[in-house]
C-alpha cells in the first residue's frame, strides 16, 4: 500500500513539474516574435515587439488606425496587413494571459487598450528611476527603442540582468 502511494505521490508530481516547465517554456518562447512577416516588416524599423506585450485590441488599432503607430502611418500591402493583423491577434497579451502579462497590460481606462508598450503601468514602473534624459541620448532615442538597452530584446528576454544603458 505505502509503495502505490509513494509511486502516485512521484508520478502527480512528475506530472506537475513537467507541466510547470511547458508553461515556463511556453511563456520564454512567447516572448520571441516568430512570423517572418511581422518581422521583416515591422522589424524593417524597430524591435518586432513581442505581441504579448499588448492585447488585441491595442494591436489592431496600431495597424489600422493613421496616427496610432509611433511611426507615423503605415503602408502595407493588403496581404501583409491581414498576416500581421492575424499573427499579432492570435499571439497578443488576452490570447492565452500570463500572471506576469496580465499585469502588464493593465491599464487606468479599461474601455481602451494601451496603444504605447513604454506606457504601460507596469513597463513605467520598471523604468521610474531612469531619467528622460538618458532615453533622449543618441544611442537611445526614444523609450520605445528597447534593444537600445535590453541587449537580448530581440530574444523575449527583458530581464534587467541583462540590460546595459549606453553612456551616450
Amino acid at each position: 500500500m505505502k509503495v502505490t502511494i509513494v509511486a502516485v505521490l512521484v508520478g502527480v508530481s512528475f506530472s506537475v513539474l513537467g507541466a510547470f516547465a511547458e508553461d515556463h517554456e511556453d511563456r520564454k518562447t512567447s516572448q520571441v516574435s516568430s512570423n517572418s512577416v511581422y518581422k521583416a516588416v515591422c522589424g524593417e524599423c524597430h524591435l518586432a515587439y513581442p505581441p504579448r506585450l499588448l492585447p488585441a485590441v491595442s494591436w489592431l488599432e496600431i495597424v489600422d488606425k493613421p496616427g496610432k503607430h509611433a511611426g507615423g502611418a503605415l503602408d502595407l500591402k493588403d496581404n501583409a496587413k491581414a498576416e500581421i493583423k492575424k499573427y499579432l491577434a492570435e499571439k497578443s497579451a488576452d490570447r492565452k494571459p500570463s500572471k506576469k502579462h496580465s499585469k502588464a497590460t493593465v491599464t487606468p481606462d479599461a474601455g481602451a487598450g494601451p496603444i504605447r508598450i513604454s506606457e504601460l503601468p507596469r513597463i513605467r514602473e520598471k523604468h521610474r528611476e531612469i531619467a528622460q534624459a538618458v532615453f533622449a541620448r543618441k544611442s537611445i532615442g526614444s523609450r520605445g527603442n528597447c534593444i537600445a538597452c535590453h541587449k537580448t530584446a530581440e530574444s523575449g528576454d527583458f530581464d534587467e540582468d541583462n540590460v546595459s544603458i549606453p553612456a551616450k
